[in-house]
């Protein structure tokens, strides 16, 4: 098993994911805050809230991830680009674009080459990773994608964006098999299915580079109540 040594590691690989659609600002600080509460690698929020979360969280080192193109991934090159300049513009640190599907289906596998290339032109040095929604695909499809965005130079391949149905852990076991043996280079990130910190150990043994969840907070909650705050009174010893 993946050899955790305390919550604040394990906080380090997770990104704390919030991306409803109808939170309010009030609920969405609430959120923030309980963010600060661990050492997160980063939040995940809509581009709505960007500006807020680099404001609350600009006395932590939890960076700010944001969503292009999401959750469908069928606008093109041209607004999804526009999308991110506007996104780090406003502080975002990490950026997921969903790839249109429909070009995969179709093979054409350059257009959503040229589009990674096009989006990771204007990010810099900031992280680009491409969601590519697995559930969606066939393994076949799940190989071929893997090493078109790998070449175009995403730094992560996200495997969904929460809208279908979890994964059952062997399932991720099988993504994350395809992916490092047709993309070796490219860093996987796990969204779908992981709440609990025996599924994240299980995730992160099986090859993932960081999880995306919803229960992040939750997730390092309890392994604190389980690993960190467990007291024992020891009895005395007779030698």
């Amino acid at each position: 098993m993946y050899n955790i040594k305390n919550s604040k590691e394990l906080a380090g690989y997770i990104n704390y994911a919030n991306l409803n659609n109808i939170i309010t600002e009030k609920e969405m600080k609430e959120f923030l805050e309980k963010a600060k509460e661990s050492t997160f690698n980063s939040v995940v929020v809509s581009p709505t809230y960007v500006s807020l979360a680099k404001e609350v969280l600009a006395d932590t080192d939890i960076k700010v991830g944001s969503v292009v193109g999401f959750p469908l991934g069928f606008e093109n090159t041209e607004s999804k680009v526009s999308e991110a300049k506007t996104l780090l513009n406003q502080g975002a640190d990490e950026l997921e674009v969903v790839i249109n599907l429909s070009y995969l289906k179709d093979k054409k596998y350059k257009l959503i080459g040229k589009e990674i290339e096009a989006i990771k032109e204007v990010m810099g040095d900031k992280i680009l990773k491409a969601n590519i929604e697995v559930k969606a695909l066939e393994d076949a499809e799940k190989s071929a994608v893997a090493q078109v965005v790998q070449k175009a130079g995403a730094d992560f391949i996200k495997t969904a964006t929460g809208f279908v149905s979890p994964c059952h852990i062997y399932e991720i076991v099988n993504d994350i098999n395809i992916i490092q043996k047709y993309a070796p280079k490219i860093k996987i990130e796990i969204f779908g299915g992981v709440d609990s910190y025996k599924l994240a150990n299980q995730v992160l043994t099986a090859g993932a580079d960081k999880i995306s969840s919803n229960h992040g907070y939750e997730i390092v909650k309890r392994y604190k109540e389980l690993r960190e705050n467990t007291q024992v009174k020891p009895k005395p010893i007779t030698l």
